[in-house]
C-alpha cells in the first residue's frame, strides 16, 4: 500500500466509491508480497498493481462487483493449474486477494485507511490491520474465483504512534477484546518492519485460531547516505529514491551540496560528512537497514568518516575510488589505528563488476550491490540458478 498512498488519500476527499484489493496470502513464486494493494475506483480507474500484471484483470472485475453490492470478496487466483492460466499467473504461484468496497462518507471506511496513508507519506511507522477469512475456512461454492464473504470480514483497524507509551488506535475489527490483544502483536511486528498474518480466538484469545487478522507494517523507509556531492552522487540519489530509499546527500562544500543539484534527495546537508555521520549516530538515526555510500574519493574527507562508518550499525558502508585509492585508503584507516575487522566490512571499491562507466550505470552498480547484501542473494544470473525467484 506504500506505493498508492498518496492516491488513496486523494480518492477518500472525494465522493467516489471504490475499491481496495490487498495481497493477504502468498504460496510458492507469487511475484508480490502480503500487503500489496490495489485500488480501484467506480469509475473503472486502477491504481497500482498486485502481481505485475498476472491477476490484475480478474481483480478489477470482482472489485467493480464489490463496489455495486457492497459485498466483501477473496479472490483467490493460481489455486490449480487451469485457474493459474485462466488469470494469466504463469509464474506458477498462488495468491488469496481480499477486495473491499469503501465510501469516503463513512467514517468506519475512511479513519483508519487515512490515518495509515497519513503516516506513510510523513515516513513515520503504521500499521493497518485487516479481519480476514482462516485459510481453512470453508467459503463455500465460489463466484467464479471468488467468494462473497459475510462481515466483519475486510474491517480495519490502524495503529499509529507505536513507539508511545499509548499507540493511537482508529478503527475495529469488529470485537473489543480481539482490538486489544492485535495492538501488542502489532506494535511488536512493526518494530521489525514485517508484515504477518496472526490468528486468534473470536475474542482475541492468543492461543485460539478462530479468526485471522493481517497485520500491513509500514515502518520508516531504511535510509541511504551519500557523501559527496558530485554527479556520481545525483545518479545514486535518484536510483536509490526509485527503491524505497529515504535518501541524504552530504558535502562539505555549500556551493555543490544545494537541492537544486540533488532534486531527488530527500535531504542534502552541508556539513564536514564524519561530524554529521556522528551526530545522526549519537541521535539514533543510523539503523541496520542503513545503506552508507561514500564517494569522495579524498583521504582528508574519507578517513574520518570511515573511522565512524565502518563501527556503526549500518547494513553496508561502501567507498569509491580505483584501486590504487583504496589502497591508499586502507593504508590511512590501518596508520588510524582502525581495527581489521572493521576494515574488512568495507566494500571498496564500490559496487559490483557490471562493466559500468556512466554515474547512472555506476549507480546500478552500487545499488546492486547494496541489494544482494541485504537480502543476502547470490548475485547470480537467475538462469544459473533453481527453485523460486520470489521466495
Amino acid at each position: 500500500m506504500r506505493d498508492i498512498a498518496s492516491d488513496i488519500l486523494d480518492l477518500l476527499t472525494g465522493d467516489e466509491p471504490f475499491a481496495v484489493c490487498t495481497v493477504i496470502r502468498t504460496w510458492s513464486s507469487a511475484p508480490r508480497p502480503a500487503g500489496t494493494a490495489m485500488a480501484v475506483t467506480a469509475s473503472g480507474r486502477a491504481i497500482g498493481s498486485l502481481s505485475g500484471g498476472c491477476v490484475e484483470g480478474a481483480v478489477y472485475a470482482a472489485a467493480q462487483l464489490t463496489i455495486d453490492d457492497g459485498q466483501p470478496r477473496l479472490g483467490r487466483y493460481g489455486v490449480s493449474d487451469d485457474e493459474a492460466f485462466a488469470v494469466g499467473l504463469a509464474c506458477g504461484g498462488r495468491l488469496d486477494v481480499l477486495i473491499r468496497r469503501v465510501d469516503p462518507a463513512d467514517p468506519a471506511d475512511t479513519e483508519p485507511l487515512a490515518a495509515t496513508c497519513r503516516q506513510i507519506l510523513l515516513d513515520e511507522p503504521a500499521a493497518l490491520l485487516t479481519r480476514i477469512p482462516l485459510a481453512t475456512d470453508d467459503l463455500g461454492e465460489p463466484t467464479g474465483m471468488e467468494y462473497v464473504l459475510a462481515p466483519p470480514a475486510g474491517r480495519w483497524l490502524a495503529i499509529t504512534a507505536p513507539e508511545a507509551d499509548a499507540p493511537t488506535v482508529t478503527g475495529s475489527l469488529g470485537d473489543g477484546q480481539l482490538d486489544y490483544s492485535v495492538v501488542d502483536s502489532a506494535v511488536g511486528l512493526l518494530a521489525a518492519g514485517t508484515t504477518q498474518i496472526r490468528e486468534y480466538g473470536e475474542h482475541g484469545e492468543r492461543l485460539d485460531s478462530d479468526t485471522a487478522v493481517l497485520i500491513s507494517a509500514f515502518s520508516r523507509k531504511p535510509r541511504m547516505l551519500i557523501f559527496g556531492a558530485i554527479d556520481y552522487a545525483r545518479a545514486l540519489a535518484a536510483a536509490a529514491k526509485l527503491v524505497g530509499y529515504h535518501v541524504t546527500v552530504c558535502d562539505a562544500r555549500p556551493v555543490f551540496a544545494t537541492p537544486a543539484r540533488f532534486p531527488e534527495a530527500d535531504e542534502v546537508v552541508v556539513s564536514w560528512p564524519h561530524r554529521y555521520l556522528q551526530a545522526e549516530l549519537d541521535a539514533g538515526r543510523v539503523e541496520e537497514s542503513t545503506a552508507i555510500a561514500v564517494l569522495t574519493h579524498d583521504l582528508k574527507f574519507d578517513v574520518p568518516l570511515l573511522q565512524v562508518a565502518l563501527g556503526c550499525p549500518a547494513a553496508y558502508v561502501g567507498a569509491m575510488g580505483s584501486r590504487r585509492t583504496n589502497d591508499r585508503r586502507i593504508a590511512a584507516l590501518r596508520d588510524a589505528g582502525l581495527p581489521e575487522e572493521l576494515i574488512d566490512r568495507l566494500y571498496a571499491p564500490i559496487g559490483l563488476d557490471l562493466g559500468a562507466r556512466t554515474p547512472e550505470t555506476t549507480a546500478i552498480s552500487i545499488l546492486a550491490e547494496i541489494t544482494r547484501e541485504r537480502w543476502q542473494a547470490s548475485g547470480a544470473p537467475l538462469r544459473d540458478t533453481t527453485g523460486p525467484i520470489h521466495s
